[in-house]
């Protein structure tokens, strides 16, 4: 007999250690009063080692970045979570790991109902939509939890022309009508953010991303998303939990060449899981409409990278 459905809170730290604590604390304060729940494991959190060495070398001419990562480990991280150290040339790799980590402890204890949920680190859960977001974040794994889907992404709201929203519209969603037009829309029908970092999914979801399909090191959220379409109409449930206006340090930047490299990674992945896709349907002449793809590709990419220059820049 299996045992009863947890959930399993995976938390990515920053990789870049904040000097200010307080979204931190409030972060793990939210994580130490769901941990009093029987519902939930003991959270993890995934620390890129990258992160942990040049925060607290000791050769650092930033005493104040020593002091605040020793703070953060000590005070805030350590009392309420379990800590995973690794090396990860990108979040997505952190996730592989924390999920990973998990997934596979859960189907050695035969816990094959568990919830695994995501939860980033690095945003601003100090302010006011940062307050309103943590009210709201762990209403995304009691979701699949009740059943009611097999995956549920957190969704933020952002300005119109903020570059988080320039990049979905004409670089995520412009790719990804011209590579996958049917998902495209399904996918549409269900999040205008499908690179979301906030996510919770059951374990036959998550045991299809990791096993039978790649793991890819960027826009992993939206590579799930693509897993689970057929056409247009998705094979599991998903829903969505919205959490508000709270923002991250990427946004504060809103940096073009930080967006101009979102839409380079999106394309390449997109382009990878099409090929691989049309090598295991067995597709006949696959590369010669893979070669007509990339030439739209390409129009799509461009014309993305011109609107960013013009509004980012």
């Amino acid at each position: 007999m299996s045992k009863p459905s947890k959930i399993w809170p995976i938390v990515v730290y920053p990789f870049a250690q904040p000097r200010n604590l307080s979204s931190l604390g409030l972060l793990y304060a939210k994580l130490a009063d769901l941990n009093k729940e029987d519902l939930f494991h003991k959270p993890v959190t995934v620390l890129n080692n990258q992160t942990k060495y040049r925060s607290s070398d000791p050769a650092s001419k930033d005493p104040q970045l020593k002091g605040a990562y020793t703070e953060a480990m000590k005070d805030i991280v350590s009392p309420v979570s379990a800590l995973t150290e690794t090396w990860a040339v990108d979040t997505c790799a952190m996730w592989l790991r924390g999920l990973g980590d998990a997934f596979q402890q859960a189907e050695t204890e035969g816990a094959i109902h568990d919830v695994f949920w995501l939860i980033p680190g690095d945003f601003d859960y100090s302010t006011k939509e940062g307050l309103e977001a943590l009210d709201q974040v762990s209403k995304i794994p009691l979701r699949v939890h009740k059943a009611e889907c097999e995956l549920c992404l957190g969704e933020i709201t952002v300005p119109l022309n903020s570059a988080k929203q320039l990049i979905d519209t004409y670089g995520t969603y412009g790719l990804l009508y011209n590579w996958f037009p049917a998902e495209a829309q399904g996918i549409r029908e269900v999040t205008d953010k499908p690179r979301t970092e906030f996510f919770a999914l059951n374990s036959e979801t998550l045991k299809q991303a990791l096993i039978p399909n790649r793991w890819y090191a960027y826009e992993q959220t939206l590579m799930i998303l693509l897993q689970n379409m057929n056409g247009r109409v998705p094979v599991r449930r998903i829903a969505k939990v919205r959490l508000g206006s709270i923002t991250d340090p990427e946004a504060a930047r809103s940096s073009l060449a930080s967006a101009m490299q979102q839409v380079e990674r999106t394309e390449r992945a997109l382009k990878l899981y099409w090929r691989e896709l049309a090598e295991r349907q067995g597709r006949l002449n696959w590369h010669d409409e893979f070669r007509a793809l990339d030439a739209q590709s390409e129009s799509v990419r461009t014309a993305a990278m011109v609107i960013l220059r013009r509004l980012l820049a």
